[in-house]
């Protein structure tokens, strides 16, 4: 993939993001439809309000609201702990009324919609799982495998890409004498919005970059099988997926040497 293939891949996710963004204004505010789905194939909406001289962004409180209606609740430190650490790497907040929140201005609002759409969405992926698997979250499953297997990586690793958003990715690998820098993205469940936002984000990255930087996909095959649509959607763009039910073959490409 050259400079060009990245420029218009940018160019055809922003295009795709400005055509599926409808605005609608209610009594005290504004709801802002995004192109993103949720678990249900609906459209994934914030709400833009003024507050204390700038702006605050939230869902609302559908995220967790929808969560506990098919019966995820936070009622457990531990789950708690793992809500605050998607929410904190994105910057977003938990109100007590449960809705995910974030303060912005005119000037960072783009960013900071990014993030809440982000957020919204790895909250959706993180916890949409069945009872039993609750409590063995899949990037934390990752993380253990990559401890066990003395790979060094760096958590939660952020990129600024060409359009000025900044990129969090699950895991940074350093580069070394062979391999150079790599990102390494843990995903439960892939979809068609999951495959489009991560290619946009390596793709971002890549373009103002003067050393390469090989993209991984860690897919947990085992609970969600992906389709090869998606697949072939983030191989078209030089991401390379790996299999959970297959980990131990894909060392080669996390390993150093």
């Amino acid at each position: 993939m050259n400079r060009a293939d990245c420029e218009r891949l940018i160019a055809d996710y922003l295009r795709w993001l400005k055509q599926g963004l409808r605005v609608s204004e209610l009594e005290t505010s504004c709801k802002i439809a995004t192109p993103f789905l949720d678990r249900h194939n609906d459209e994934i909406e914030i709400y833009v309000e003024k507050h204390n001289g700038g702006i605050l962004l939230s869902d609302d409180g559908y995220t967790i609201a929808d969560l506990a209606s098919s019966g995820m609740t936070f009622a457990t430190d531990k789950r708690k702990a793992h809500l605050t650490a998607i929410l904190n790497g994105f910057g977003v907040k938990l109100s007590a009324d449960d809705e995910l929140q974030v303060p912005a201005t005119p000037q960072d609002f783009p960013q900071k919609k990014h993030n809440l759409v982000q957020a919204m969405l790895a909250v959706n992926d993180m916890f949409v799982m069945s009872e039993e698997h609750v409590l063995s979250l899949f990037k934390e499953d990752v993380q253990k495998f990559l401890e066990a297997n003395a790979i060094p990586v760096f958590p939660d690793f952020k990129l600024t890409g060409r359009s000025g958003f900044d990129h969090k990715f699950d895991f940074g690998l350093p580069k070394t004498q062979r391999k150079p820098q790599r990102i390494l993205q843990a995903i439960n469940n892939l979809t068609k919005d999951q495959a489009l936002s991560f290619a946009f984000a390596v793709a971002d990255v890549r373009v103002i970059r003067a050393e390469p930087l090989q993209a991984f996909t860690f897919l947990n095959d085992l609970d969600h099988p992906p389709t090869e649509e998606n697949l072939a959607a983030i191989r078209a763009y030089e991401i390379e997926p790996l299999r959970w039910s297959q980990k131990h073959d894909a060392l080669h490409f996390l390993n150093g040497g």
